[in-house]
């Protein structure tokens, strides 16, 4: 008695799998790149500052800032900056507070216009880090 697969089969199973496989490559291929930033968020040496709220309208914005691998904790400002095609106005700040297991948050209403554009902010001892600007 023969012991050995049908050869049908395995060449079945086999065009299954590199199906998938082409399938998989194929979806790679089309995506588009991953941006370095997630829109409203800038790397920093030791993190990541972000700042997220409805970009172009008043509302509620957070600004946010997790360190990578460092563990002490430390204070920082945080806020946001708003700007035209006239002018960049001064920083808006929503509070200092100290990292918590390396991250910090704080939210704030934000009164923007839909031609403004807005950045995250944070301010450690003298040194002042910015985002890119958003604008609606």
């Amino acid at each position: 008695m023969d012991r050995r697969p049908d050869a049908r089969r395995c060449v079945r199973r086999s065009g299954v799998a590199i199906a998938a496989l082409l399938l998989v490559a194929a979806t790679a291929a089309a995506a588009p790149p991953a941006p370095a930033d997630p829109t409203g968020c800038g790397t920093l040496v030791h993190g990541r500052l972000c700042l997220r709220g409805p970009v172009g309208a008043d509302g509620t914005y957070t600004a946010t800032y997790r360190r990578d691998g460092v563990r002490d904790e430390i204070t920082v400002r945080l806020g946001y900056q708003r700007k035209n095609a006239k002018i960049t106005a001064f920083p808006g700040w929503f509070g200092s507070r100290r990292t918590l297991r390396g991250a910090v948050g704080l939210s704030g209403r934000v009164q923007m216009l839909p031609d403004e554009c807005i950045r995250g902010v944070m301010k450690h001892g003298k040194t002042v880090f910015v985002t890119k600007w958003s604008c609606g």
